[in-house]
């Protein structure tokens, strides 16, 4: 089926801009030649994309409905043309890594500025998804490598462990747990809890690890993501069990995180790439620094020594 693009151009800027006159502007394009594009677009469609009067423009059932997949055609075609554009420039290089959304917001600020200092002209790309979703961008080749966390692997990946990291409990200060130097998961019994979805690896862990008694537990709140959780905690409104690097990438403020045990749970983060494709030296580079600024976060050194 060929695809009308200069029509579907003309569908948006007329949907977007609320009138003919000023998407013809937009267009540099005569009013005429933008409703012949409209006309011709909508009599392949087979119906109608907009109500027309003297005073307004309004989108029909069918032009709501094609609207926001016209935007994302266009977004998508932006985006591959500018990765074309940024490929053939001379000299320009790419890093592409997935990455843990806790990871992205506690680590990869430092690394990445590190990282520019070494290779200033090297762009850095970060996907900060599930570690499903980091699985299949490494399988794909849209990320060279992920942080990850370790469990299952698939056969055309390899995972090496890098750091243990504990979950904790985050209490605002003001909540009657705040105190406690550590906690039971016995001691959580009738307090409101901030699960995440069961979607995510994190979950997957807990519940694996807590088994039937996670059943005694009040799973108050559900959310998709870490970051929501620590916002309901801030809030004041319930407890939340995180991965420790959680509350290091958000301003903490009143929040205390508080190590739990019987049982302690914690996690395996390391690094995925595609069996028998060695990286390139700048991603090598990347890498490292990643590598390091995750022991340090987990395993902080105590006394630190200063550099020579």
């Amino acid at each position: 089926m060929r695809v009308d693009v200069l029509g579907l151009q003309a569908f948006v800027s007329i949907a977007e801009r609320g009138s003919f006159r000023a998407a013809a502007s937009h267009l540099n394009l005569s009013q005429t030649a933008l409703s012949h594009r409209i006309r011709k677009l909508e009599e392949s469609l087979g119906t109608p994309l907009f109500l027309r009067t003297t005073r307004q423009v309004s989108l029909t059932a069918a032009g709501t409905a094609l609207l926001p997949r016209a935007r994302r055609i266009f977004e998508d075609l932006g985006s591959a043309l500018d990765e074309v554009r940024v490929d053939v420039r001379e000299g320009d290089e790419q890093v592409s890594v997935g990455c843990l959304p806790t990871v992205a917001t506690h680590s990869m600020p430092a690394v990445i500025a590190a990282f520019a200092k070494r290779h200033p002209k090297v762009r850095v790309r970060v996907h900060d998804n599930s570690a499903s979703e980091i699985a299949d961008k490494v399988q794909s080749g849209e990320a060279e490598f992920g942080v990850t966390i370790v469990a299952a692997n698939r056969w055309d990946l390899e995972l090496k462990p890098v750091v243990k990291e504990p979950f904790v409990l985050v209490a605002h200060r003001s909540m009657p747990l705040a105190s406690a130097t550590s906690l039971t998961w016995a001691q959580l019994q009738g307090q409101p809890l901030v699960r995440v979805s069961a979607e995510t690896g994190n979950r997957i862990l807990i519940d694996d690890a807590l088994g039937a008694r996670r059943e005694t537990l009040t799973w108050r709140y559900e959310v998709q993501r870490v970051i929501t959780a620590v916002s309901l905690v801030r809030a004041g409104i319930g407890y939340a069990i995180v991965p420790q690097l959680a509350l290091g990438g958000v301003d903490a403020g009143d929040l205390v995180a508080i190590p739990l045990r019987a049982p302690a749970i914690s996690r395996t983060l390391g690094i995925v790439t595609r069996k028998n494709l060695p990286l390139r030296p700048v991603t090598r580079d990347l890498l490292s620094l990643l590598n390091e600024a995750l022991k340090r976060s987990v395993n902080p050194d105590p006394d630190p020594k200063p550099s020579p």
